[in-house]
């Protein structure tokens, strides 16, 4: 029996850290592998420009997820319209993934939003965020909007108490 394959990839363009970056999520992320690498040939190297057996591209997965890494060159960059949720049931799961995703010179956001060492957009977010946010009670959801809104890294008991209508 063949083995199935996602139909949609998410494709990560970088200039020429894609296995440095394969590497580095598959240490963040337990139950994750570098399934192929593939370099580059001499053929094409007056369009691709890089080194004949250099890394071209990564695959590798994240819980089952399929992402490939591209060492495309310097055209593109990631921005903030594309990101990766974490969503996490203990404030541990946050704090483990907010300071292993920001370390080595990532950058910390708001509402639980992140930039790693190469650029790329994570948010780290309680599990519970979204049942919350769509309580029929829109005074609830008002108050985990208006919690978590004032934070970076997303503090679960804090967002919990807005929720429940408590003092902080």
């Amino acid at each position: 029996m063949p083995i199935a394959q996602q139909k949609i990839t998410p494709c990560l363009w970088y200039d020429d850290q894609a296995e440095q970056a394969a590497n580095f999520y598959c240490s963040v992320f337990k139950n994750s592998k570098i399934t192929q690498v593939s370099r580059y040939p001499e053929a094409g190297q007056e369009i691709h420009k890089k080194p004949p057996g250099s890394v071209m591209v990564v695959a590798f997965e994240i819980d089952g997820q399929p992402f490939t890494a591209l060492n495309g060159g310097p055209i593109f960059k990631f921005d903030e319209a594309v990101s990766f949720q974490v969503l996490c049931e203990t404030q541990d799961e946050i704090d483990y993934y907010w300071s292993r995703l920001t370390g080595g010179g990532g950058q910390e956001g708001p509402c639980g939003w992140l930039k790693d060492r190469f650029g790329l957009s994570w948010q780290v977010v309680p599990a519970a965020i979204p049942r919350m946010m769509s309580d029929p009670d829109s005074r609830k959801s008002a108050r985990v909007m208006n919690a978590f809104m004032t934070m970076k890294k997303l503090d679960i008991a804090a967002v919990e108490r807005a929720y429940a209508g408590q003092a902080a």
